[in-house]
């Protein structure tokens, strides 16, 4: 199954939830973090995260390169979510592209 991805200089940030599943040093390391984006590490608590949202809910899944946010795409979508997509490059691409960010 392919993940599905948005790139990361096409895609509005407003219509989509926001979760980064870095470390919490990573999400205010010096990638820094997209603006609005919610701090949800890719480990055991991450199902009961998910939890939180609507099976139907858009979300972006964001990592360091879209690897782990790849993981938890897949992820998402085995358990239900219909709207879910990994952030292609990660903050890594975002960053090389000079777009928006918070330290």
């Amino acid at each position: 199954m392919n993940t599905p991805e948005v790139q990361p200089e096409k895609f509005d940030l407003k219509n989509f939830e926001l979760i980064d599943v870095r470390s919490p040093e990573e999400f205010s390391g010096e990638l820094g973090h997209i603006k609005g984006s919610k701090s949800i590490p890719l480990g055991e608590n991450f199902e009961k995260a998910l939890d939180y949202y609507s099976k139907d809910q858009k979300i972006v899944f964001i990592c360091r390169s879209g690897n782990r946010s790849g993981k938890a795409t897949a992820f998402a979508i085995s358990r239900g979510f219909k709207r879910v997509y990994n952030l292609n490059g990660g903050m890594l691409l975002w960053n090389k592209l000079n777009l928006e960010i918070e330290s």
